[in-house]
């Protein structure tokens, strides 16, 4: 039977650190979210985000703008945040009204103060090894990976998912730490080589948002399973994983609710910490 990996224990030790790194500081580290229109998990987030960064002597700013805010509105707003040296960090809430480009407004974002870790710039540090501000969650599964204590060196790593801000950045990490990485995605679904390719993982981290996805038999035995999956199914939070089977076959498993989730915001925090530190030099 595997072992759970469990977010909060782990973020509460991380944002011990982070204390610890906000109290030596200069100035106290402000954190910009900006947040267009209303959505009731973009809102649910930013409450969280806001209680996450008052524990931790973080100041949280939010701008809250109406549904029919302009690109070009948007993206003065930010101008004025990069040149706002109270401003440590910047964060755009998901989702934005379909008129504006994500990925042009992240990119004009100051990449010193990107601490979602997706500027062009910041991905380029990735490949490179030497980022600072990492994408979140794929920084969360890393994080419980490291915690399984697994050696990654030569180790079979599965990722399923090949998004922006999980899959790619988490597969650089991975390599990063000379895991063999092979990343699945639809194509691989199609051509029906997923359950082949899963079966052969030592690190399975899975990032979809499809529940069942991967059925527990097709876990290797022994196997560090990472499900970022999260996923309603009549009046349960389900991953992409079936976690009972799955349970049975891997060495560390995370729960969901409970794995990934409660680390994301820590780690938003603790990339706002760098920010901060290297600001203030």
């Amino acid at each position: 039977m595997a072992k759970l990996l469990e977010g909060k224990p782990l973020a509460e030790k991380i944002k011990e650190d982070i204390r610890g790194q906000v109290s030596s500081l200069k100035n106290k580290p402000v954190l910009a979210s900006i947040m267009v229109g209303e959505n009731a998990g973009a809102a649910s987030y930013v409450k969280s985000q806001a209680k996450t960064a008052e524990g931790l002597g973080i100041e949280y700013r939010l701008q809250a703008l109406p549904q029919d805010t302009s690109e070009a509105a948007l993206l003065e707003l930010i101008r004025k945040l990069n040149s706002d040296n109270s401003v440590n960090g910047i964060i755009i809430q998901m989702p934005l009204p379909a008129s504006i480009d994500y990925k042009k407004i992240s990119a004009f974002i100051d990449p010193d103060k990107d601490i979602e870790g997706m500027h062009p710039a910041n991905i380029g540090k990735l490949l490179f090894g030497k980022a600072k501000l990492i994408p979140c969650t794929a920084a969360s599964a890393m994080e419980l990976i490291n915690f399984s204590g697994i050696d990654l060196y030569g180790k079979e790593a599965v990722v399923v998912g090949h998004s922006e801000i999980v899959g790619k950045p988490l597969a650089l990490l991975l390599l990063d730490k000379f895991a063999t990485v092979t990343v699945c995605h639809i194509g691989t679904s199609k051509a029906g080589k997923l359950e082949e390719h899963v079966k052969n993982a030592e690190v399975l981290v899975v990032a979809v948002g499809r529940a069942g996805l991967i059925k527990g038999e097709w876990v290797k035995e022994g196997a560090v399973v990472i499900d970022v999956g999260i996923n309603r199914v009549a009046d349960k939070i389900v991953g992409d994983v079936e976690f009972e089977a799955a349970e049975k076959r891997a060495a560390y498993i995370t729960p969901v609710p409970g794995g990934v989730g409660p680390l994301t915001v820590t780690m938003l925090m603790r990339n706002l910490v760098e920010a901060a530190k290297s600001q203030q030099l």
